[in-house]
C-alpha cells in the first residue's frame, strides 16, 4: 500500500514524483548538520526547465514563508535566507538528477521549524514537508544553598541551566557519605528543600541537568553546623565595648591632668617672677648705712619718753649682714659735721633734734 503522506507530497503518478520516504520529523542537537531528503524522478512529459525550491514555512498566520535556497536554470542559488547564509547548500552538485536534498550545518536552536521541498519541471510539480526541530543541550547547571546552616533550621539546594531544550530534568545525588539523600528532603524540579536539617545532611550534592540531547552537572557543598551561643557572644560584645569605655575614660582623664599641670606650672613660674624684687646696688646699701647711722646718733640724744615714735623695723631693713647685730651692741658713729645739702645728696634722711638745756632737759 502506498502512504497517506506519499500521496499528499507527490504530484499525479505519471508525471514527476518526489520518491524519498524517510521520516517527515526529525530531531537533532545544536552545532549537528542535519540532511533534509527530497529525492525525485521526472518522467518523460515533463519536459519543462527543472526549478527546485525549499522555504521555511511560517509557524502562525502573522508571518511569511521565506525562500531558503533556489536551483533554476541550471544554477544553485544559496543565499537567499539571512539567518542560514553560508550555513545551507544542496546536498548534490547537480541537484537535477534527481537530488534536491538540503544540508544545513551547525544547526542552531533558531533552525528549527518546517521546511517544504518543491519541485517542478512544467507540467509535472511535487512538494514535501519535514519538521525540524534543534535541541540544545542543557547548559552547565548552576548550583548554590539557601537559608541557614544550623542544626534544625530549613535550607535550600537550588540547580538551574540557563539554557536547554524543554523538558529539562534534574537529578540531584549526594556524593560523599552513604550517598543518600536526607529522609526529609523534598524534590521540586532543580530544588531540593532539606527540612529540619541535622549534621548528618552535611556533605557533596551533585545536581544533573538532562534532556533527550545530553546531560550537564555542578556540585555544592553543604555543611550543617551547630548554633552558635548567642548569649556568650552578646556578653563578649558587652565587655569589648566597655573596656573600650574605659580606656577612653583613662586616656582622657590623663590628658586633663597634663594639661593642668603644666597650665599650674606655668602659673607659678610667672607668680615666682613677679615676686622677686631688683637687687639693690652697693651706694644704696652705702646711703642706707649712712641714714641709719644718722638715725642712731639722733636717738642716743632723745630721752627715753620719745622712744616709742621709732620702730626696729628701720634697723631691720639693713640687707648686709655686718649690720644684723643688735641695735645695743652696734657701734654709734660720731655726729657728722656734713653739711645738710652734702648729705641730702649722699642719700641721707635729715632728722629734727630736739634742744637741750645744760641740764640735760630738752626743749
Amino acid at each position: 500500500s502506498i502512504p497517506l503522506s506519499f500521496l499528499l507530497f507527490s504530484g499525479p503518478a505519471c508525471g514527476l514524483q518526489i520518491t524519498s520516504t524517510g521520516p517527515t520529523s526529525i530531531e537533532k542537537a545544536s552545532g549537528e548538520t542535519v540532511k533534509l531528503d527530497c529525492q525525485f524522478t521526472l518522467a518523460a512529459e515533463d519536459s519543462g526547465p527543472l526549478d527546485i525550491e525549499w522555504s521555511l514555512q511560517p509557524s502562525d498566520n502573522q508571518k511569511k514563508e521565506e525562500v531558503v535556497i533556489v536551483y533554476s536554470g541550471d544554477r544553485a542559488f544559496e543565499h537567499y535566507y539571512e539567518p542560514l547564509k553560508g550555513r545551507v547548500h544542496f546536498n548534490s552538485p547537480d541537484p537535477k538528477n534527481g537530488d534536491a536534498s538540503m544540508n544545513i550545518m551547525g544547526l542552531k536552536a533558531t533552525d528549527t521549524g518546517t521546511y517544504q521541498c518543491k519541485v517542478k519541471k512544467v507540467p509535472g510539480i511535487s512538494s514535501r514537508k519535514i519538521l525540524l526541530t534543534v535541541m540544545v543541550r542543557p547548559s552547565k547547571p548552576r548550583c548554590y544553598a539557601e537559608g541557614q546552616t544550623h542544626a534544625g533550621k530549613d535550607m535550600v539546594l537550588r540547580c538551574s541551566s540557563v539554557e536547554g531544550t524543554q523538558p529539562l530534568q534534574y537529578i540531584w545525588e549526594r556524593t560523599t557519605g552513604n550517598k543518600l539523600l536526607p529522609p526529609l528532603a523534598v524534590l521540586v524540579g532543580g530544588t531540593m528543600s532539606l527540612r529540619n536539617a541535622t549534621e548528618a545532611a552535611s556533605g557533596t550534592y551533585k545536581c544533573i541537568a538532562k534532556n533527550r540531547i545530553g546531560t550537564e552537572e555542578c556540585l555544592v557543598e553543604v555543611n550543617i553546623t551547630q548554633p552558635p551561643n548567642t548569649a556568650g557572644v552578646i556578653a563578649g560584645v558587652v565587655i569589648c565595648i566597655l573596656l573600650v569605655l574605659i580606656l577612653l575614660a583613662l586616656l582622657l582623664f590623663c590628658c586633663c591632668r597634663a594639661r593642668n599641670k603644666k597650665k599650674y606650672e606655668k602659673e607659678i613660674a610667672y607668680e615666682i617672677r613677679e615676686d622677686v624684687p631688683p637687687p639693690k646696688s652697693r651706694v644704696s646699701t652705702a646711703r642706707s648705712f649712712t641714714s641709719v647711722g644718722s638715725q642712731r646718733s639722733s636717738l642716743g640724744s632723745m630721752s627715753p619718753s620719745n622712744l616709742h615714735e621709732y620702730t626696729k623695723p628701720q634697723y631691720d631693713k639693713i640687707p648686709s649682714e655686718e649690720y644684723e647685730r643688735p641695735p645695743s651692741h652696734a657701734p654709734i658713729p660720731p655726729p657728722s659735721r656734713m653739711a645738710g645739702p652734702n648729705l641730702s645728696r649722699m642719700g641721707a634722711i635729715p632728722v629734727m633734734v630736739p634742744a637741750q638745756n645744760r641740764d640735760g632737759s630738752i626743749v
